[in-house]
């Protein structure tokens, strides 16, 4: 079974976990550039960050046999503060970047016009570049996020099928999937989404333009929620060629819009900027 996890953190994440995911069939993911949990305070603290994304994660991911891509933007928490809002003007040198395969976490949190300008400014920013968005739809309000968020979408210049709409659940889905954009489901213990209530999803609405995530980052979060799900599909009688599509294809379609998807694994140089995560001559 291969495994691509479109939407995971793991620069909160452990070498632990890259070994586990790897064993459980994970051989590609995107980290989505997100927020760190505490506000970051001016907009250096950003770019160190997406240096990170675009160094030293691909080459500790490297070390496991997974290959690492990831997606930059102001995320919507952040875009409320105005240190951090002079990220939007530096973007466009990140953006031209090999690895990054879209623009996002872009979207809602609270649904702020300060969000609504970020939103609007970061999807211009992928019709620029040529690179599809991830689409954080917000956790409280999520159907109003969700009508709000499209209703942008339908007034940038960006088409429905470069945009993944994401934190999706059973109150979404239609709306999401009628608007012609990708579907993006988190698979996290105790909230969003569990993996029995998205194989019911599966169920009544295919696994087109379907897409499957841990979105596993510093709370409590499971690497190995896309296996589970993969798993939970089989037991409830989808085909492994179902599991594939959603596990898999599905999660390569999207983001090889992009041109810059390589799912080849390079033999990981001994070191990173003179580091190394091989402690002890392993």
């Amino acid at each position: 079974m291969r495994i691509f996890d479109p939407h995971i953190h793991m620069t909160s994440r452990t070498t632990d976990d890259y070994r586990a995911m790897y064993d459980a069939g994970v051989r590609a993911l995107v980290e989505p550039s997100f927020w760190l949990g505490q506000p970051r305070t001016s907009p250096a603290s950003f770019f160190d960050y997406f240096d990170a994304l675009l160094g030293w994660e691909p080459f500790r991911a490297s070390q496991y046999g997974i290959a690492h891509h990831c997606t930059l933007a102001l995320n919507p928490k952040e875009a409320n503060d105005p240190r951090c809002t002079p990220v939007l003007d530096a973007l466009p040198r990140y953006l031209v970047k090999d690895s990054v395969v879209a623009v996002g976490e872009i979207g809602y949190d609270s649904m702020t016009p300060a969000e609504d300008h970020a939103l609007a400014a970061q999807l211009q920013l992928a019709v620029d570049h040529g690179l599809p968005a991830l689409v954080h739809t917000p956790h409280r309000d999520k159907l109003a996020g969700l009508h709000r968020t499209i209703d942008v979408i339908r007034e940038s210049d960006l088409p429905p099928e470069l945009v993944l709409l994401d934190h999706l659940n059973e109150t979404t889905v239609k709306a999401a999937t009628d608007s012609g954009c990708w579907a993006g489901f988190s698979i996290y213990p105790d909230t969003k989404m569990d993996e029995d209530r998205m194989v019911t999803i599966l169920q009544s609405h295919g696994t087109e333009k379907m897409l499957v995530n841990s979105a596993a980052d510093w709370g409590n979060s499971d690497p190995l929620k896309t296996r589970k799900v993969a798993d939970a599909m089989l037991k409830a009688g989808f085909t492994e060629d179902d599991v594939d599509q959603v596990l898999w294809r599905n999660p390569v379609a999207f983001y090889g819009q992009s041109g810059r998807l390589q799912l080849d694994v390079l033999t990981p140089a001994p070191l990173h900027e003179g580091n190394s995560v091989l402690r002890g001559g392993e």
